[in-house]
């Protein structure tokens, strides 16, 4: 069974984006290394700072297109739920500092 992921990285300056993958590791070193085209990479989403895991796909695209029509708010108050300082959940993932 493959595992799916809905996850939000954010930038130092506040910006927020929400995607899903079946490889969330692989994700995360494409949004830090800028091999991740758009709005991420324009606006530098490095930090992971929420993740929730599926084993359905389709259940994993329906919550992230759910959290996409959220408000700001609502997308701030899920994270902090789990990562009240918005740490970077992946900061040790691959033995260097990253931003």
């Amino acid at each position: 069974m493959k595992l799916s992921y809905v996850y939000m990285m954010i930038s130092r300056n506040g910006a927020l984006y929400v995607g899903v993958t079946t490889d969330l590791q692989g994700r995360v070193w494409q949004h830090k290394n800028g091999e991740f085209e758009g709005f991420s990479k324009k606006y530098r989403c490095h930090a992971l700072v929420w993740y929730e895991e599926f084993t359905d796909v389709r259940e994993a695209i329906d919550r992230e297109k759910q959290i996409k029509r959220w408000r700001r708010e609502k997308k701030n108050w899920l994270i902090q739920a789990i990562n009240p300082d918005y740490r970077d959940l992946a900061a040790d993932w691959y033995g260097r500092k990253d931003d």
